[in-house]
């Protein structure tokens, strides 16, 4: 079978946009990025993103569409960024020879973006009640105070944030 008999509308209409509009997202990334590797890096993974998407349509507005993506992915990159930078500076506060080994830092760091990872799928609610849940310590009525719900609905959120973990340390419920 060759390569062009295996195209699908689907993945036809991403290497339309690509084809189209590659050179104009990589421009916009790079006004938006410092480093051309990580915008070249953010144009691929904003294509592979659409790859993978099963209910994708053509864009009325194609640009703003994989602006739209792109800026997604960018929100991403920064937020592991400076939570890469907030653990660095946390470790800088550790005497010395109490510090974990560069292996144990690296294991760490890459534990940090796997909750970020697993927290992002949450709704910032959601993600608010867990962390003030687990983080601070906070009773479900503080918590609903802070984010100016029911208590009932800081109990979703929880249970949403739970759920999380569960799929990441059990996979999906069957």
């Amino acid at each position: 079978m060759s390569l062009s008999s295996a195209q699908t509308p689907h993945s036809e209409l991403v290497g339309s946009l690509y084809r189209d509009h590659r050179g104009w997202l990589l421009a916009w990334l790079r006004r938006n990025v410092a480093c051309p590797q990580r915008a070249e890096d953010l144009s691929q993974d904003t294509f592979v993103r659409l790859l993978g998407r099963t209910d994708l349509k053509a864009p009325r507005e194609p640009r703003a569409f994989l602006a739209a993506v792109a800026k997604g992915l960018l929100f991403d990159y920064f937020r592991r960024a400076a939570l890469e930078q907030a653990y660095l500076n946390e470790l800088m506060l550790i005497p010395e020879a109490e510090q974990p080994s560069p292996e144990e830092q690296q294991l760490i760091l890459e534990d940090l973006k796997a909750i970020d990872r697993l927290l992002g799928k949450l709704s910032s609610k959601s993600r608010s009640a867990f962390l003030y849940s687990r983080l601070d310590g906070l009773s479900h009525a503080e918590i609903a105070e802070r984010l100016g719900v029911s208590v009932p609905r800081v109990r979703q959120y929880l249970a949403q944030g739970i759920r999380q973990c569960y799929i990441a340390l059990y996979g999906e419920p069957a």
